[in-house]
């Protein structure tokens, strides 16, 4: 098995997919209150064009897969994508970043296509301070995914981007881990797109307001390659997770690319540089030399994969997260 390693010694062996600029929600650090622009049809990788990147990224070492959008729950026939990627020899683990509003109804079909775990992102059990982050009400809809996701046995994280509209609600959001065996992950607000110049809060700055409420919580030591810093309080049930890229940067173990839904494979978050495989999909080769010609121009891109990020130096205002895949 070859593997995919980059000029700083790094393995990358997951790709993150974003299938879908599209979303069923506004989030203000994530979509501009007037939309975007939308991706043409015509210019979203197929499935076919997916499936195909990733045989050739799991020849290359690839395991872990993770479909992300904006919301990946709203492009059709995401259920037989995910069988067709279950197939793909190496691949180890399949999961999805969902926003919950969609997820509850496809939960059981999207566990028997080979789903692996569910990250579900949730800022607020208030549903006015939903509305007010996100455009739409829905947290019951959201608590529901969670029920279902925990009854049909995935592994559950919940995604919350602490700001200064959930600020005081940062307490409520940890307790969801106190009664269910799920990872409540804060993630520090990067800078990109519409969330440059808003205000978040660090992570040490929320872990010290968690133990002023549950008391001293224990560090745990996270899975490889995993960028939170995972904590664990008495008596939870789950545990507490920071993801904080500016204030405790991971780049040092950054294992991972992603793949927008334009066919653009980006080697950092932070920076515009990328190798279009979408052009080289659709050069008009086939079979055997197309698949060499993708890993060839892969291997020599992965390369220019930046040591770390800059996010405390520049924000980067030219793309949304939506258009990216977070």
């Amino acid at each position: 098995m070859q593997t995919l390693t980059d000029s700083f010694g790094r393995t990358i062996d997951y790709l993150r997919i974003s299938l879908t600029d599209k979303c069923n929600l506004r989030c203000r650090y994530c979509m501009p209150p007037q939309g975007i622009n939308h991706i043409p049809h015509q210019e979203i990788l197929s499935f076919e064009e997916i499936v195909l990147l990733v045989r050739v990224l799991a020849g290359l070492g690839l395991k872990k897969i993770r479909l992300t959008g904006g919301e990946p729950l709203v492009r059709r026939d995401i259920v037989n994508l995910i069988k067709l990627l279950k197939d793909i020899p190496g691949i180890e683990e399949i999961c999805l970043t969902t926003n919950g509003l969609l997820f509850s109804d496809m939960a059981s079909d999207l566990k028997a296509a080979g789903l692996s775990r569910v990250n579900i992102s949730l800022d607020t059990l208030n549903d006015d301070t939903f509305f007010e982050i996100t455009e739409s009400r829905g947290v019951e809809k959201v608590m529901q995914s969670i029920q279902t996701a925990l009854a049909l046995d995935f592994p559950v994280k919940i995604n919350c981007v602490p700001t200064e509209y959930n600020a005081g609600e940062l307490t409520e959001i940890a307790l969801l881990a106190k009664d269910n065996p799920i990872d409540i992950r804060f993630i520090e607000l990067m800078p990109i797109g519409c969330a440059n110049g808003m205000k978040g809060l660090k992570s040490d700055v929320i872990l010290s307001e968690l133990e002023s409420r549950f008391g001293k919580a224990s560090h745990l030591t996270a899975p490889l390659h995993a960028p939170e810093s995972l904590f664990h309080f008495a008596n939870f049930a789950g545990n507490i997770g920071f993801i904080s890229p500016l204030s405790h940067a991971f780049c040092s173990d950054c294992n991972r690319i992603r793949l927008t839904a334009s066919g653009l494979l980006k080697f950092c978050l932070c920076y515009d540089d990328s190798l279009d495989v979408k052009k080289i999909l659709r050069s008009g080769e086939s079979g055997t030399k197309l698949e060499d010609i993708l890993k060839t121009e892969i291997q020599k891109a992965i390369k220019e994969k930046p040591e770390k990020h800059i996010f405390n130096q520049q924000g980067l205002k030219s793309h949304m997260m939506t258009e990216i895949g977070g």
